[in-house]
């Protein structure tokens, strides 16, 4: 499949290829629900997206490794000299770093605007250092880096049927509401890590404090007032959705049914959440593989009909034609 997608996007430098391949195997290997939904594109557009993917897992991954032997600074160092590839790289339009040659591609393709990536990297930075946010407020500077940015991203890749700007808030916010997803799905892992996206003021509402978090984490035993405010979390990430739901439908045809099926599974692991009463301090929310194969076929079915109703072969089979 890989080779198929390099073929049908006119990636023919060996090395290129390389790189590229290298992405789609990060995907693949961490980024499921995301990775599932991405098959559903028209083959030419995948490969930017592995990399868009690629680059901000490894960046991820700089933050999150839990091997407690890597100290902050190295951390810190390591980050570093990955903005210096990306911005060398995005200069030069290729670099020695696989990752970063596929990225600095993929932004030239689609014209994708520098300081996205470079706003990522500085959320990224801010975990280092950054352990609580106050309220939703302060958690949304960073969530502009860490995940709107990724929306914003993608949208070049996509395409889409209005204005980009008109499509951009919900893109945006599409970003963010996967990602609140994440926080309320990994708020055990990331309390290990020493870190609380929650804000505070929402968990305040609730008579919720770290020390309780801390404490239900290690005891395993839950707490109503921690259920109701991981509920507060799930309502929000909800509100957002909806903020985003209209974004779907401005999207190039062809790119709709990816971002629905993404939309739909990750939304999925709030309803898993729920179900099983807010456990997620003990363990992790799962969206079942029944579920998950039946949302995806749906997509497939809607992404062959788009495709046989669209003319352009390029948004499918050949170099891609750049979206709007």
């Amino acid at each position: 499949m890989t080779r198929r997608e390099l073929d049908a996007a006119g990636i023919t430098d060996p090395a290129l290829r390389r790189a590229y391949a290298r992405c789609r195997r990060l995907n693949a290997r961490h980024g499921r629900t995301y990775f599932l939904a991405t098959r559903l594109l028209p083959a030419a557009r995948r490969p930017a997206v592995h990399a868009l993917y690629g680059f901000a897992r490894w960046a991820d991954d700089i933050v999150d490794d839990l091997d407690r032997d890597v100290t902050p600074r190295r951390r810190a160092e390591a980050l570093h000299a990955l903005e210096e590839q990306l911005v060398a790289g995005l200069r030069d339009g290729t670099s020695a770093e696989p990752v970063v040659r596929a990225l600095a591609h993929t932004a030239a393709v689609y014209d994708i605007d520098h300081r996205y990536f470079l706003d990522f990297l500085a959320s990224m930075r801010s975990d280092l250092e950054v352990t609580r946010y106050a309220t939703y407020a302060d958690l949304e500077v960073y969530m502009y880096g860490s995940a709107a940015v990724i929306g914003l991203q993608m949208l070049p890749v996509l395409g889409t049927v209005t204005p980009r700007e008109e499509a951009a808030p919900h893109a945006a916010a599409l970003g963010i509401a996967f990602q609140l997803t994440n926080f309320l799905r990994d708020v055990g892992e990331d309390l290990d890590r020493g870190r609380v996206y929650l804000p505070e003021d929402l968990l305040d509402a609730h008579g919720v404090d770290r020390e309780l978090l801390r404490w239900s984490r290690d005891t395993g035993r839950p707490d109503p007032r921690i259920r109701s405010a991981l509920r507060a979390a799930a309502d929000l990430a909800e509100g957002v959705y909806r903020q985003a739901a209209p974004g779907l439908d401005m999207l190039d045809p062809v790119s709709r049914p990816c971002i629905r099926t993404a939309y739909v599974l990750y939304r999925d692991i709030l309803r898993v959440i729920e179900a099983d009463g807010y456990a997620v301090l003990h363990r992790r929310a799962v969206v079942p593989r029944g579920r998950r194969a039946a949302v995806a076929l749906g997509g497939a079915a809607r992404a062959a009909a788009a495709r046989l109703r669209t003319r352009a072969p390029s948004r499918g089979d050949t170099a891609p034609e750049v979206p709007r």
